[in-house]
């Protein structure tokens, strides 16, 4: 696989007119021999469970292709495969536990993972990150399951496995999962200096600031161009009793402000029901971020997440340049992967 691997990667970064990094080519290397033992039957047989590592954990700073490099990897796999956003998984965990729990059912975990077995031999979680105490403190059981029916699992983080649900709450609950990812996991740091996210010239075309009466003109006109000749509704939302609703809705395109995404009890169930009707999202207002609303950027960030993993371009506006924006202290490692991704959502080409 290697050879025609890695010659259909450096086609692909001279059509899109990437450069092809030596560090990007050392991780392709990586990528192939896990798969050989992995996924080739020849060389599947010669290592036994144990030996043979089901996970590769790719991790680096934001903006250093680590997204680019397994989703070509993914793409050209041929095999029962899920790509999942880590939020939505566990939603559908949970789902499924409450579901099975009120049917009287008992190895909850055991059952999902057998479910998950029938769909797929491979998930893929790009920019895997842990905030949530309840997933922290189950993941341990579940991904030790996951290993033991052979699913492989491929994960792009910001973060290395070690460092994983770092000065999280009662974090030696989550220790169990650090090891099995670990001992189950190949695991490779990617290195580059620059950010691709930030080195398109197109970028931030759909930022605007600072907060004031030009700039609301700006906006103004700007919505008044996407949406013409396009039907305003309402929208209402409704997530386990919880309703949300859209009053600028114009045929999947939304305005909202921050507040209303952020400043109430919203995550990610609520985001990812929310841009289920959405094909472009205008988000008005995001404030500089300090310990004070360390919980408002806590769901920005989720929303973000959300919003990258189904690619919906954004248009933003806020008080200060993107490169400009602060953070609560406990969000800062988390919050560069937001900026990043707040460059190429806002650049990111639309057919409206």
């Amino acid at each position: 696989m290697l050879k025609s691997f890695e010659n259909a990667f450096r086609s692909f970064c001279e059509n899109q007119d990437l450069e092809i990094n030596k560090n990007q080519i050392s991780v392709l290397k990586k990528i192939d021999k896990y798969y050989q033992i992995n996924f080739k039957s020849f060389f599947s047989k010669l290592f036994s469970k144990k030996l043979s590592q089901k996970g590769f954990y790719l991790y680096g700073d934001v903006g250093v292709g680590k997204t680019m490099i397994l989703n070509f990897f993914f793409d050209r796999l041929d095999k029962k495969k899920l790509r999942k956003h880590f939020n939505e998984f566990m939603l559908n965990f949970h789902d499924f536990a409450h579901e099975r729990k009120e049917s009287g059912e008992e190895n909850i975990i055991n059952l999902f993972v057998k479910d998950l077995k029938s769909k797929a031999s491979l998930i893929y979680f790009d920019e895997f990150q842990v905030t949530n105490i309840v997933d922290a403190m189950i993941l341990g059981k579940l991904f030790d399951q996951i290993f033991k029916e052979d699913i492989k699992i491929i994960v792009t983080s910001n973060t290395k496995i070690s460092e994983l649900y770092k000065d999280g709450l009662q974090r030696d609950q989550f220790k169990p999962f650090i090891k099995i990812m670990q001992d189950q996991s190949v695991e490779h740091e990617l290195k580059i200096e620059d950010d691709y996210r930030k080195s398109n010239d197109k970028q931030q075309q759909r930022y605007f600031y600072p907060l004031n009466q030009e700039i609301n003109f700006k906006i103004n006109k700007f919505f008044r161009t996407i949406t013409k000749n396009k039907k305003k509704s309402i929208i209402l939302i409704n997530v386990k009793g919880r309703d949300f609703k859209i009053e600028n809705f114009y045929d999947g395109i939304v305005r909202l402000n921050f507040n209303e995404l952020c400043d109430q009890n919203l995550g990610a169930e609520d985001y990812l029901e929310i841009i289920k009707n959405c094909k472009f999202i205008v988000i008005e207002k995001i404030p500089q971020f300090t310990d004070i609303n360390s919980n408002q950027q806590k769901r920005f960030i989720t929303l973000l997440d959300v919003i990258y993993d189904k690619g919906i371009p954004l248009a933003i506006t806020a008080n200060q340049n993107i490169n400009e924006f602060t953070s609560s202290r406990l969000l800062e490692n988390p919050f560069k992967r937001t900026i990043s991704r707040l460059y190429e959502l806002t650049s990111m080409e639309t057919n409206l």
